[in-house]
């Protein structure tokens, strides 16, 4: 059963950095793509970040520039380098993957809870 287990999230203040990490695990055959989303209450999920299988990325307008996504395929993990945080980056944090394993399917994680305020 593919499971993915989020970490790294906590309260920074602004300004600062934190590095989220996903695990993905289960049988696993080749994955096309890792991302992250983010949601805050009240609002749809949004996308924060993609990386595809052969490296590329693409961001959300919001943090281009300021969030770097990458991955180790050997590990099957992917990360999310957040820096310069602003408190409108507070938000629960979700890793989501298409995976393949007998089948082909998207996974998400539990979700990390990331606060930015002083």
């Amino acid at each position: 059963q593919v499971q993915l287990v989020e970490s790294g999230g906590g309260l920074v203040q602004p300004g600062g950095s934190l590095r989220l990490s996903c695990a993905a695990s289960g049988g696993i055959r080749s994955i096309a793509f890792m991302a992250w989303y983010r949601q805050t209450p009240g609002k749809q999920r949004e996308l924060v970040a993609r990386i595809m299988s052969g490296g590329s990325t693409n961001y959300a307008d919001s943090v281009n520039g300021r969030f770097t996504i990458s991955r180790d395929n050997a590990k099957n993990t992917v990360y999310l380098q957040m820096n310069s945080l602003k408190p409108e980056d507070t938000a629960v944090y979700y890793c989501n993957a298409d995976i393949s394993t007998n089948y082909r399917d998207q996974y998400w994680g539990q979700g990390t809870q990331v606060t930015v305020s002083s």
